[in-house]
């Protein structure tokens, strides 16, 4: 049987998982490799049966709390990348406070939301943007901006509905560490959003997508929401 790197890398990563599982039956804390391959892992397969992005990272979330691993596991792994394949092709998952299952301070699980509403998506607006990434963040002319790279910092309401103000085909590049001022435009047409970040998939404008957005967002810890 042949497979590729990726299906080898897959391999890997599922047998990593299956010890830790193993070693957390018999009641063992788990150490950072062991937490970050069963994190990874869940969030493959969730993408595997089809959920969108924003789930599949709830899914890592989900999997252990800090009592489930070795002390300092949780300071050192405070953020989880993984690059899982969805329906629509291979995204690259970031699972932030991985082992809180609800520890996003007032944002946690049963906690009340303030209200939150888009600015009218009618004309373009100027947003600055910090790359807290440390590696160059590039977006497209048609993305819409609002499901952007979550280590961009920017009021994410704003880029509701917009994508950037320059020439189709073309991309912006944000270096690590600083801001830069761009230009967001509306976006034209039947105005749907299918795909991206999995935040919206459907009629931007429809009741309730933006406040459902902005949640899934927030749960997926994306800086700005």
């Amino acid at each position: 049987m042949r497979l590729t790197p990726t299906e080898r890398d897959r391999l890997l990563l599922f047998t990593a998982a299956e010890l830790a599982r193993a070693r957390f039956a018999r009641g063992l804390r788990l150490n950072v490799p062991e937490a970050t391959a069963l994190v990874c892992d869940a969030v493959c397969e969730a993408a595997r049966s089809g959920a969108r992005l924003a789930d599949a990272i709830e899914a890592g979330r989900s999997v252990l709390g800090p009592d489930d691993v070795l002390p300092g596991v949780p300071d050192i792994l405070t953020e989880i990348q993984v690059e899982a394949v969805f329906d629509d092709g291979s995204r690259l998952a970031v699972v932030t406070d991985p082992f809180g299952g609800g520890s996003l301070g007032e944002h946690a699980p049963g906690a009340v939301l303030p209200a939150v509403h888009p600015e009218p998506v009618l004309d373009s607006v100027e947003v600055a943007v910090t790359n807290t990434a440390t590696v160059p963040i590039s977006v497209t002319s048609h993305f819409h901006f609002f499901e952007v790279n979550p280590r961009l910092s920017f009021e994410r309401a704003l880029g509701y509905g917009r994508r950037l103000a320059v020439p189709a085909g073309s991309t912006v590049r944000f270096d690590p560490g600083a801001t830069r001022t761009v230009a967001l435009t509306p976006i034209g047409g039947a105005r749907v959003a299918i795909g991206f970040a999995g935040l919206v998939d459907g009629p931007l404008d429809a009741q309730g997508a933006f406040e459902s957005a902005m949640e899934r967002a927030r749960a997926c810890g994306y800086l700005g929401a």
